[in-house]
């Protein structure tokens, strides 16, 4: 289905938007963007959209099975304002995840569940809200793959992530059961990041709720979405593993230069499956077995 418009979408895909849950992907460039979109239809999102400019192709199996929004989503808080207005018009309740290209969701188990399935059982554990980390990944060998993006080539780190208490700006006092995470080649090249960009949790999967707002470093204006679990034990927390962070390395004339390589004696391939970062302590199953 392609729709004139952001606006055309909001309007009369409106019962797209009553229970979800539905993936909103931003693509930026025509980096792996059918990859991207197939790997979340097999996900099992009942809709995939995708925000993208009207100069980017898609082949025509994909094209058949999500739904084309005209978007760009260059400007700065393009993102932002594009998933607000669509938590706007959803039904409240309604799962919402977004993401952007060259990025994939994972999940506990998610090679036999679904993430509906998934959605189901955090649900029931009233939580309204799951904690993603963007766990970096980057091409082994950049002088074969000198974007930084290769799907067969495909590493991460294992280690060298940490955590930082998040403090409540009007009090001064950390806030419950939030954090600030950081790693990967983000923390490794932090000197060629922005520091609003070097954290690596992100609210990605969420129900739209009345009154609901992202704010443009990842977190809401509801303070128990910005939570990685509950008062009583530890929830279902998800990865997304992106080449985002090293494409804009590389492709940034004032970092580029200076990286030969983003791999270090903590490198590992990635495995694409989510036993690997399950292992690596990189997202956390919970209760769900």
């Amino acid at each position: 289905m392609m729709y004139a418009s952001l606006e055309d979408f909001l309007q009369t895909g409106k019962p797209l938007l009553r229970k979800g849950p539905v993936a909103l992907i931003f693509i930026e460039d025509e980096v792996e963007i059918a990859t991207t979109l197939r790997h979340h239809l097999n996900c099992g999102f009942k809709q995939v959209v995708a925000l993208m400019p009207d100069a980017f192709a898609l082949p025509p199996d994909v094209e058949a099975l999500v739904h084309r929004v005209p978007y760009d989503c260059t400007p700065p808080e393009a993102v932002t304002d594009a998933v607000n207005k669509v938590i706007a018009a959803a039904t409240p309740g309604c799962w919402l995840y977004y993401c952007y290209n060259a990025e994939y969701l994972f999940y506990p188990f998610c090679e036999t569940r679904s993430v509906t399935e998934m959605l189901s059982f955090h649900m029931e554990e009233r939580r309204a809200a799951m904690l993603t980390y963007v766990i970096d990944l980057y091409a082994g060998d950049l002088t074969a793959h000198p974007t930084a993006v290769s799907i067969e080539d495909a590493c991460l780190d294992r280690s060298g992530y940490y955590a930082q208490g998040r403090k409540d700006p009007t009090t001064g006092e950390p806030r419950d059961r939030q954090l600030d995470f950081f790693g990967g080649i983000r923390w490794r090249h932090e000197e060629h990041i922005p520091e609003a960009s070097r954290k690596i949790d992100r609210v990605a999967l969420f129900r739209a709720d009345k009154g609901l707002v992202l704010h443009p470093d990842h977190t809401f204006n509801a303070q128990e979405y910005n939570t990685y679990a509950c008062p009583w034990h530890h929830n279902l927390t998800a990865a997304i593993c992106s080449f985002r962070a090293a494409k804009a390395l590389k492709r940034n004339p004032g970092s580029t230069f200076d990286i030969k390589s983003f791999k270090w004696h903590n490198s590992a391939p990635f495995e694409w499956h989510s036993r690997q970062l399950l292992d690596l302590g990189l997202m956390e199953p919970g209760q769900w077995f």
